[in-house]
């Protein structure tokens, strides 16, 4: 399976409304790469209060879409029984650039990529584009634990 819809998306993280950012996963290339679709709107969670009048998503919120769309991803690739009864926790973000302001009514497009992996820690990179802008971008690491 090369997409995954957003009911698809919900089998894998527990991440739920109005926190489940990504829409869509494709293009996947099983423990290496994918691209994800984030539908900023209107009436996204955020908006109202950032910034009345001119809104924007957080970039912390994009941050997270860039989590959430690697844990789809690792969670896609491993056998049910690794990711089953788990969380993916971020552990660091050592790099985080915001070059211009994503503003709804928009895609937001998130390439990322595994670069490495060692044990239950993975680092991720990852690059957002609304049309062909590139809006921001990251590398990050996270952890697989067991639910308490």
């Amino acid at each position: 399976m090369n997409k995954l819809n957003k009911e698809q998306i919900i089998d894998l993280l527990p991440h739920r409304e109005p926190m489940l950012l990504i829409d869509e996963l494709y293009d996947i290339k099983n423990l290496h790469s994918a691209t994800a679709v984030v539908n900023v709107k209107k009436d996204s969670f955020f908006v109202q209060g950032h910034f009345p009048g001119q809104p924007v998503m957080p970039g912390v919120l994009i941050v997270e879409s860039f989590g959430q769309a690697a844990a789809a991803l690792t969670a896609h690739g491993l056998d049910k029984s690794t990711y089953e009864n788990k969380l993916v926790f971020l552990m660091g973000v050592e790099k985080a650039r915001f070059r211009s302001p994503v503003i709804p009514d928009c895609k937001l497009i998130l390439k990322i990529e595994a670069i490495r992996s060692h044990g239950r820690v993975w680092k991720y990179k990852g690059e957002a584009f609304v049309d062909e802008t590139k809006m921001a971008d990251a590398v990050w690491s996270a952890t697989i634990v067991d639910k308490k």
